[in-house]
């Protein structure tokens, strides 16, 4: 089995363009993941995800382990398998969802045991049973497992948890052992202080991690303060390695990270959105909700691709989200991955190019014209 490794292709400024190559295929970067929390993008069957362009899913330790639960995914042949998935898979540790899902958690050196919210069953998530559950369901990337706090947060508290981040890494490290063909990623922790990130960092390279990720931002702190983190937090990372920032985002929160050095992002954003009459696209965001679009016969999008945007009006769309029907979260969905999927092979293409930042005026020149109402 190929092992995992990192080719960086092409820089403008601080951003990236390169490819991450798996055992299960290349991953090209900058990459956007969608989300499947549960084995599923909700709404997409997993070949429709991958014809908008997604290199890699990802999954989630938390809710997997506590339905189907991940032992019996290992028995029916691995997450791949269960959810006919064949490209790559992420997962994530568990962590930030045991802080936000889970009840009566309670934090511990060894880990959290907390009560799932699904029937209240108590459950033990340390490093070592997130590197084992990761392991079960066949994860190509693999998180640390860590704790995040939410924003705002004073500073001795943030402090606290990426200390007990970093310790949990190094187990989760061991636990992980040598597996050829998945990596490891560490997670950065230090909220958004300058000198507990580098700590962090320098702790986490000191450990010895395949790709990096940034962690306990998009918790709280809004753009600018995110945005005044990664104008730093990146570059403490290994160049030669990918960079996640996680649970990311808005497409202008995208745009930013990619331009201040980050690789990879998810968040459940366009298909919840989708599921809810938003749309995505170059002009910003359509409410299909609004009865200015009944009569509307324009595509969403002229220059999108997607089912939605190629054989439908913004007038059907609209009918059938008023009348409830489930077409409408499909189309919606889609055409959120689609867009999301452009834009990251555009901004490969204008790194490549050298021209990020002409990428970026337009993007944003787009976006300020709006979404042009019907003649």
């Amino acid at each position: 089995m190929s092992r995992f490794s990192f080719d960086l292709a092409a820089t403008d400024g601080a951003a990236r363009t390169g490819v991450i190559h798996t055992a299960r295929g290349d991953i090209r970067t900058p990459a956007f993941m969608p989300v499947g929390t549960a084995a599923t993008v909700k709404a997409m069957l997993p070949e429709s995800v991958a014809d908008t362009g997604a290199d890699i899913l990802l999954g989630n330790t938390y809710h997997l382990m506590l339905r189907p639960g991940a032992e019996r995914i290992a028995r029916l042949g691995g997450l791949h398998d269960f959810m006919n998935w064949r490209k790559p898979i992420l997962t994530d540790s568990g962590g930030f969802q045991v802080m936000s899902l889970s009840e009566l958690r309670k934090l511990s050196e060894e880990g959290v045991r907390f009560k799932s919210h699904i029937d209240g069953s108590e459950h033990m998530l340390s490093p070592e049973r997130s590197m084992e559950i990761q392991h079960l369901l066949g994860s190509d990337i693999v998180m640390a497992f860590d704790e995040c706090p939410a924003l705002p947060a004073d500073e001795a508290e943030v402090a606290r948890a990426m200390r007990l981040s970093m310790r949990w890494a190094e187990r989760s490290k061991q636990a992980f052992g040598d597996r050829p063909g998945h990596a490891l990623f560490g997670i950065q922790q230090g909220g958004l202080s300058h000198e507990l990130r580098g700590e962090s960092a320098e702790k986490l390279k000191a450990i010895g991690f395949d790709g990096y990720a940034i962690g306990g931002l998009a918790v709280g702190e809004g753009q600018d303060a995110m945005f005044a983190t990664l104008d730093f937090a990146p570059a403490m990372l290994p160049a030669d390695r990918p960079r996640y920032l996680m649970g990311v985002g808005k497409p202008d929160d995208i745009v930013g990270a990619v331009k201040r050095g980050v690789d990879m992002m998810d968040c459940v954003l366009p298909s919840r959105s989708g599921r809810t009459g938003q749309a995505f696209t170059r002009r910003g965001v359509v409410n299909i909700k609004n009865a200015r679009h009944a009569d509307d016969p324009r595509p969403l999008d002229e220059a999108c691709s997607c089912p939605a945007c190629r054989n439908y009006s913004r007038a059907y769309l609209h009918h059938v989200f008023k009348a409830k029907e489930i077409i409408q979260s499909m189309l919606l969905t889609w055409h959120n991955l689609q867009y999301y999927q452009d834009l990251m092979a555009d901004m490969r293409a204008a790194i490549s190019a050298g021209e990020f930042n002409a990428f970026e005026a337009k993007f944003n020149a787009d976006r300020a014209a709006g979404d042009i109402e019907p003649l």
